[in-house]
């Protein structure tokens, strides 16, 4: 029995974990890459597996990079379950959808440029009718109720505290005679969130995979998250500007709505104007309000007799739905705050609004989330004086503010808290879902302060359940088919510059058959990209 890494290996997103033994293969996530163009490519081409083998899924929570490349599973021949809580199944019903509308309007843009110049027309991952067809082979698991899935695979889901539905998944495998527990952590929440509980603390395993996000960071703030917050809010409105907030539909928005209305109830923040434009984030809000038994007990104390949508309604809080409502926000000059997804800001109807305001000094764009190497969010964040969305160039003059204590995450300390709570102590943890300076850095604490044996997945990197061991295996390395799809988008001096270049640094990793270069190329084929873009 083994696991194989197939996403969020070296990089945050793409999560996909191929688990085999010798009565099945299944899936542990089959999550969509997300970040620069090269990363993002990877979601074109074939899977690195056949589809036809996987028996099932066991889903730990619906956000895209989780989830986003079930229906294209299923596309390409997976007949499978997928299982998941109630709130993941139906958060999922909103979420796959909307992201096989976004890739089917993505594509339409391209083909019309391509049609242009006399290209190869390209098809979306999914479409959204796709996406909606194969919920129906969602089965829904509760918290903590182990069953067997296939002959000696037993699975017990635990909360994560990370989204709604967001879960933890302990595996108890027995396999030739020897039985192994792992538990894939799923994205470890935050202790003390606003909505959800906090993540559950997990007896005992022999095999953790965990998720590293911010194994390099706290979330220290100069200043308490919401008089950060109002704070923000509060200059927004004085210099006359808007608040843009790009925002992940799921989560993220639902706890800013509730904690603006709060402030505003409580006189901390001017009266203003609240629009939620994200028809996915308004759905979702609807899951939210229909779960209620996942939010904290503090919080259900809240509701009571007033019922789970009073959190989120109010005479000043808009959600918008049509594509004429989002559009008459762009008239909109000052008094606002325009909250939308996607939250790396790479896609959806956030892009319209950065492109109406990012240039105007008294608006100011807030982070409250993660970005992703590569996305449009992270260029602004680090410092770029001029962004390219929609084909035009941007300048940012707005102010640029971040609280990073919004995070769904755990940061460092709540890492190292949570995996410190196994009552025994686990051989072996396994590291994903984080840049390089984050997996290092929890890399090198859990060693030294926990001594447990730690390794850093790697693309394709094959562990030995049984042996409770690595096992080595040369895997192609996915940037370079990547990097061909990026070329054939450029102007034709600009592509052959770019696979002059991608050639040889593809040479140099081969050569030395490491999978660690793969992210070093990654990185320096997006910023290749992004320079001849520039000066294109």
């Amino acid at each position: 029995m083994n696991v194989q890494f197939f996403g969020a290996a070296g990089t945050v997103t793409g999560s996909c974990f191929l688990v085999t033994t010798e009565h099945c293969k299944f899936l542990v996530d089959c999550g969509l890459f997300q970040g620069s163009k090269i990363l993002k490519e990877l979601n074109y081409g074939d899977f690195p597996f056949e589809p036809q083998e996987i028996d099932f899924i066991l889903l730990t929570h619906a956000h895209i990079d989780h989830s986003g490349l079930i229906p294209k599973l299923f596309k390409k021949g997976f007949h499978g379950n997928v299982y998941a809580t109630k709130a993941t199944t139906e958060l999922c019903s909103v979420v796959l959808p909307d992201s096989g509308h976004i890739q089917e309007m993505e594509v339409e843009r391209k083909n019309r440029k391509l049609a242009r110049s006399g290209g190869t027309l390209l098809e979306p991952i999914y479409t959204a009718q796709d996406a909606r067809d194969c919920m129906k082979y969602f089965k829904i698991c509760s918290y903590e109720e182990q069953f067997e899935v296939a002959p000696g695979v037993l699975v017990k889901f635990y909360d994560a505290g990370h989204i709604l539905g967001s879960a933890m998944i302990k595996l108890s495998i027995k396999d030739k005679g020897v039985e192994r527990k792992v538990v894939f952590s799923g994205d470890i929440g935050n202790t003390n969130a606003a909505i959800v509980d906090d993540p559950t603390k997990i007896k005992e395993a022999d095999v953790v995979i965990m998720e590293a996000t911010y194994g390099n960071r706290y979330h220290i703030e100069t200043e308490n998250k919401l008089d950060a917050l109002a704070r923000v809010v509060t200059q927004t409105m004085e210099k006359g500007g808007n608040l843009v907030i790009p925002s992940f539909a799921v989560e993220r928005t639902q706890d800013l709505v509730y904690y603006l209305k709060i402030m505003k109830d409580n006189g901390q923040i001017p009266p203003v104007d609240i629009y939620i434009d994200s028809p996915m984030a308004v759905e979702a809000t609807k899951v939210f309000m229909q779960n209620p038994e996942c939010f904290d007990d503090e919080l259900c104390g809240m509701i009571e007799g007033k019922g789970a949508a009073s959190l989120f309604t109010g005479e000043d809080i808009h959600y918008v739905l049509s594509t004429e409502e989002s559009i008459a926000l762009n008239k909109v000059k000052g008094g606002a705050i325009i909250i939308s997804a996607s939250g790396m800001a790479d896609a959806g109807r956030i892009k319209h609004h950065l492109k109406h305001n990012l240039w105007r000094p008294e608006c100011t764009v807030l982070f409250v989330g993660y970005q992703a190497e590569g996305t449009l969010g992270r260029r602004i964040l680090d410092g770029e004086d001029i962004v390219r969305i929609h084909g035009e160039q941007i300048a940012v003059n707005a102010a640029i503010e971040r609280i990073d204590d919004f995070s769904a995450h755990a940061d460092q300390k709540g890492l190292l808290e949570w995996l410190n709570g196994f009552e025994k102590t686990p051989a072996q943890v396994i590291l994903v879902h984080g840049e390089e300076d984050a997996l290092e850095t929890l890399q090198r604490l859990i060693e030294r302060d926990l001594k447990i044996e730690t390794k850093i997945a790697e693309f394709g990197m094959i562990y030995d359940l049984t042996m409770e061991k690595l096992v080595t295996k040369k895997v192609e390395l996915p940037a370079a088919a990547a990097a061909t799809a990026v070329a054939s988008t450029l102007e034709p001096d600009l592509a052959q510059a770019f696979m002059i270049i991608k050639d040889n640094i593809i040479t140099q990793a081969k050569q030395r058959c490491d999978t660690k270069v793969l992210q070093r190329l990654l990185a320096q084929l997006a910023e290749i990209e992004r320079e001849l873009r520039r000066v294109g």
